[in-house]
């Protein structure tokens, strides 16, 4: 669930959302019929929030995750998953060097739809020259619900930490540890598994430059995680990003499940992520500049 911020250089322009609208909307309408989905979070790599990037202040990130089966499942177990929309995350602090981020996601028909996250930390090197970037972070906060009788419950209620580097000529790393609701967090036999860690990875590739000659974003982006425990959340998933302009992209590709009695072996999984041109909070506010 990428909210991508990851790779974005510049904010594009409302004449770039525009020429760009009708291939967003329509993959809004398709996406969402291809299968069920499940859990998403703030800004992230492929499945875990174990990304450096945070949302720009004023930027509102909308985008819909799906994961789905290629082949229908034997039995009524594990059919159902959500479709999920970030609606939306936004950054909220105007700052350099501490940056934050918070928003909902809307889980369609769920009893309790809202979950909430948040994040705040300090990219690299805002402190010192080889500082890595530094979080904290919580999602999938919300109130006590299943999907059905008998099912793990959904409100996950996980905190996790983050530490990034980027490698010059490898990629981005990134690692931290977590800790959830031990009541939701269980494997399929009844043990909870609420702390562990997650990693991630990130390469991006075929830059676009602008007319200065600079780096606006890059139009593809691989991108891997893990997520450590036998529960709702452990899993591990690898994919591509293609991104039809610094602001809008999709991610394709698996994502395979660590207890495969909760969630089956594993889903195919489709990320649109959009950025929407920067909020003016002064004009919000009704205020005017001097």
């Amino acid at each position: 669930m990428i909210e991508t911020t990851m790779k974005i250089a510049a904010i594009r322009s409302r004449a770039r959302w525009t020429r760009t609208h009708r291939i967003v909307l329509a993959t809004l309408l398709i996406l969402p019929a291809a299968g069920q989905s499940v859990f998403a979070t703030p800004s992230t790599t492929f499945w875990t929030p174990m990304t450096q990037d945070i949302q720009p202040y004023g930027v509102l990130h909308i985008g819909v995750d799906n994961y789905f089966r290629l082949s229908t499942p034997v039995s009524n177990q594990n059919s159902a998953f959500p479709t999920d929309f970030t609606a939306p995350t936004i950054g909220v602090l105007p700052f350099k060097r501490i940056q934050m981020e918070t928003g909902f996601d809307y889980f369609a028909n769920t009893p309790h739809p809202w979950l909430f996250n948040a994040k705040i930390g300090a990219p690299e090197g805002a402190f010192f020259k080889e500082q890595p970037a530094v979080e904290i972070g919580v999602y999938d906060l919300g109130k006590n619900f299943t999907l059905n009788p008998g099912e793990s419950r959904l409100d996950f209620d996980v905190a996790y930490g983050v530490v990034g580097k980027t490698i010059p000529k490898l990629g981005r790393l990134t690692a931290g540890p977590y800790i959830g609701n031990r009541a939701a967090l269980v494997s399929s036999d009844g043990k909870h598994e609420n702390v562990g860690f997650m990693t991630a990875f990130d390469h991006s590739f075929f830059p676009v430059t602008g007319k200065d000659g600079s780096v606006e974003y890059n139009k593809i982006c691989f991108a891997a995680d893990y997520q450590s425990g036998k529960n709702a959340l452990g899993a591990s998933g690898a994919g591509i990003y293609y991104f039809f302009t610094s602001d809008i992209s999709l991610l394709v590709g698996p994502t395979f499940f660590n207890d495969k009695d909760l969630n089956g072996s594993w889903r195919l999984s489709t990320q649109l992520d959009i950025n929407l041109p920067k909020l003016n909070p002064a004009r919000l506010l009704g205020r005017r500049k001097k």
